[in-house]
């Protein structure tokens, strides 16, 4: 699923500070392999350079967190 700018969206990246926090997208990035990246813009700052892999729409993740735990 590729992201707009505006879009909510929850990142998942075990090495960024806001891992598993919901920000908004600021920019999209087309890279020179003709994937997109992604600037995401959070209340305490920014992540830049964002492979579309590691972000869920807003939505979605909420979806996905619940029937993860229906499962345990």
């Amino acid at each position: 699923m590729s992201f707009e700018k505006d879009d909510k969206v929850v990142l998942h990246d075990k090495h960024s500070e806001f891992d598993g926090e919901t920000g908004t997208v600021t920019q999209v990035i087309e890279s020179m392999f003709g994937e997109p990246t992604y600037t995401i813009s959070f209340d305490e700052g920014q992540e830049v350079g964002i492979p579309q892999d590691q972000l869920v729409a807003a939505g979605e993740a909420g979806d996905a967190e619940d029937a993860e735990a229906d499962e345990e």
